[in-house]
């Protein structure tokens, strides 16, 4: 038993296609027909791209460089990306179609408009699904993961599967029947069904099967001979039906799952938000349902009974031909199979941290230091917190909570902090999408410990990522800070990229004091020093940046943008970079999702190029570099990190941060190798297209978007084999590969 794909081909890590991609020349501007660059089709749509980059996402499932259980994981987040997808920006859209809304969005289309369009791919998108599953399927099953059907299972396996249904699996089912004195029950969001057609004695009965979430959906059959066998819990149910309805015969029978509007509700003039959070998460669980997704050639009286009872149109219905709830096939990433999985891979402890023996504030005092994620270990700003919560010296800790773990190490530590008689102020948000009840569990876990908690604002998500912790030191006060692109989730940390920024810089300090009295006192800051804000100075701050460069480019100097994040939709951001595209600036732009910007445009956005990154981890950190007069890379660059994309909600409704770089080796390592390498990056690069598609480089019209070759440059692959500029310890900066302006 081999599997070709375990071990992918090796990429290069040479810095040479960094320089080589910088000395490139620039492709062409394309003519676009028929568009108006001062119209709305100077945008893309927001939903169509998403759907777009879910696409990407998907086609990592069939990409033959990536072992088979991570193809299996990216076909199950494709399926999770889309649910969501439905559960908040299709039932939005849908509220307002129905409400006879035609405000056009920024391209010019209207909720309706949109809908069909949504409609439209999202279905492809399914449909493709299937296809990619059952390609999967066969393959899992060459490589020893066969999942079988009912109709497969020998005598033995249904002997061998009596034992599990009855001990693990009967005491959760709750059979239902449908009829006058039972009538159809409640089905939850996500919730998954068996609908029954049953009959004894020549009675009918309609009936009811949930399958439970709360067990495995895939049953491992017992066996010794190597193989993983599984058989799904749906088709368990139906082996054992007469144990569920004794004495019934089985007529007919489908599956089902429905999606329910997700979006969340509040009183603005709520007396008690945590109470009102409370009881918005109940009225969500009973949305309306916006997707069924049903057996394709479901029995007529079985579909017409369940779209009667959940209220669905004929176009909310979805037929499947193949496997429902494919967001569940993360089951199937075995840890017995690392073989069929990525290679192990270990984040680094930085030198310098391990040069204090492992004296977080040690290492920062010496001067400010910039972690990687997951390339350098998250474990750092967890010791970061832990150190202070144990630290005598320490008087004060103040922290911002958007997204964590369930048992949080982060939360434990602020807890102990508070209960050593430290003062803990912990900024909690409560609408955290989908974190809501966890964050309310957190907040009372804090406020037992003895620590102050606060919401923040009603109408703004504080979304910012910062720890401020005061320490006494040779008779003043130091504030050391960090200053984060990504959440204080040390599971999410091992697999988004994002950036951590330690320093003791005062203004800094300051400026973090000032930003978390503004969160708890709605005191808007006077002043800040080296930070700018969302909602109040964040996106006129980016704005006068663009524009400086076009103005650097006008006068006749290098004029350069770099910039990486999730999302870029904002129109006046992006009026502002086709302003400076028009006036000369070189803008290189690295969006994995959503984008509403059209690259290389003749007459519109001739100078800039944009692309997506989808492969190992999930890029997440937002920066953004200015030539500011002389080109990039340069020692005088103007570099930033942030907590927001470009997207209104971040500049307008929430609190996010925007911080300078001074740091000659943080702004080093920002742009001559964490911006450098993405920009370089081909292995797992799409180019995104004037005409809105995205393309692998060298292999456009590719049936799979697999990519080519064996050497393909992986910024992936460079960062987990070199380590950060700025994390160097005695060994200094020798050996770590940058790119400079000699770098030819």
């Amino acid at each position: 038993m081999t599997d070709t794909h375990a071990t992918p081909p090796p990429l290069t890590t040479d810095p040479a296609p960094v320089a080589d991609f910088l000395r490139a020349e620039r492709p062409a501007p394309v003519t676009v027909d028929d568009l108006d660059p001062t119209g709305p089709e100077r945008f893309f749509n927001r939903e169509l791209s998403w759907l777009e980059f879910n696409w990407r996402v998907l086609q990592e499932a069939s990409n033959p460089q990536v072992p088979l259980l991570e193809r299996v994981r990216f076909l199950s987040i494709s399926a999770t990306n889309l649910d969501e997808f439905y559960v908040v920006r299709v039932a939005g859209l849908r509220e307002l179609a129905r409400e006879g809304n035609t405000s056009p969005s920024a391209d010019g289309r209207t909720p309706a408009e949109q809908l069909a369009l949504i409609n439209d791919d999202a279905r492809r998108l399914m449909d493709r699904q299937q296809s990619v599953w059952r390609a999967l399927r066969t393959e899992l099953h060459d490589n020893g993961i066969t999942i079988l059907r009912r109709d497969e299972l020998t005598a033995e396996d249904r002997a061998a599967l009596r034992p599990h249904f009855l001990e693990s699996v009967f005491p959760v089912l709750s059979p239902l029947a449908i009829d006058p004195a039972h009538p159809f029950p409640f089905i939850p969001n996500t919730g998954f069904c068996l609908a029954l057609r049953l009959e004894r004695d020549g009675r009918p009965l309609n009936a009811l099967l949930p399958v439970p979430h709360q067990i495995d959906r895939f049953v491992r059959l017992p066996g010794d001979d190597g193989r993983a066998r599984f058989l799904p819990l749906e088709e368990l149910l139906l082996v054992e039906l007469a144990t569920l309805f004794p004495g019934y015969q089985l007529i007919d029978s489908c599956a089902f799952t429905v999606l329910r509007d997700s979006d969340l509700e509040l009183e603005e003039e709520a007396e008690d938000l945590v109470r009102e959070f409370e009881i918005a998460l109940k009225r969500r669980r009973r949305g309306e349902v916006v997707r069924l997704k049903i057996t394709a050639g479901a029995p007529a009286p079985l579909r017409d009974l369940v779209m009667r009872e959940l209220r669905v149109l004929p176009e909310e219905v979805v037929e499947v031909d193949g496997l429902m709830r494919i967001s569940t096939l993360r089951e199937l990433v075995l840890d017995s199979r690392r073989d069929l999985q990525w290679p192990g891979f270990t984040p680094r402890v930085p030198e310098r941290v391990q040069d204090h023996e492992g004296d977080m504030f040690g290492a920062i005092a010496q001067k400010d230091l910039l972690l990687h994620h997951p390339y350098e270990t998250f474990d750092m700003v967890v010791r970061f917190l832990e150190q202070a919560a144990r630290d005598p010296d320490v008087l004060a800790i103040k922290q911002t909570l958007y997204r964590t773990s369930r048992d949080s190490p982060i939360v434990a530590a602020l807890c102990e902090a508070a209960e050593a008689g430290k003062s803990v102020t912990a900024f909690v948000e409560l609408k955290a999408r989908f974190d809501e009840a966890a964050n309310i569990q957190q907040s009372r876990r804090l406020e037992r410990a003895g620590a102050h908690v606060v919401y923040g604002f009603i109408n703004y998500k504080t979304h910012a990522k910062i720890s401020a912790v005061v320490r006494r030191e040779a008779g003043r006060l130091v504030t050391y800070t960090h200053w984060g692109t990504g959440n204080y989730h040390p599971i999410t940390a091992r697999i988004y990229t994002d950036l951590s920024l330690f320093t003791c810089d005062p203004a800094l300090g300051r400026d973090a004091a000032r930003v978390f009295n503004y969160l708890s006192g709605y005191a808007e800051p006077e002043v800040l020093e080296n930070l700018a804000i969302s909602p109040l100075t964040l996106k006129s701050r980016l704005l006068e940046l663009i524009a400086a460069e076009a103005e650097h480019a006008r006068a006749g100097r290098p004029a350069e943008i770099w910039a990486k994040m999730n999302s870029l939709i904002d129109p006046d951001v992006i009026d502002a970079l086709y302003a400076a595209s028009a006036a000369g600036v070189q803008i290189d732009l690295v969006i994995r999702g959503i984008n509403g910007l059209r690259p290389g445009v003749a007459g519109l956005s001739g100078n800039i190029r944009a692309k997506s990154i989808v492969g190992r981890f999930l890029e997440h950190s937002r920066i953004v570099c200015f030539g500011n007069g002389h080109g990039l890379p340069s020692d005088e660059a103007r570099v930033f990190m942030s907590s927001a994309d470009w997207m209104g909600r971040n500049l307008v409704r929430r609190v996010e941060t925007l911080v300078e770089i001074h740091n000659p080796t943080v702004k080093t390592q920002i742009v001559s190798q964490i911006m450098a390498a993405n920009l370089a990056d081909v292995a797992h690069s799409w180019l995104i297209h004037p005409t809105e598609r995205a393309i692998r480089p060298g292999i456009a019209g590719s049936a799979d978007g697999s990519a080519g070759g064996g050497a393909a440059f992986s910024c992936h692959r460079f960062f987990m084999e070199n380590p950060s500029l700025s994390g160097r310890g005695s060994a200094g900066a020798s050996g770590v590969p940058v790119l400079t302006h000699d770098a030819e």
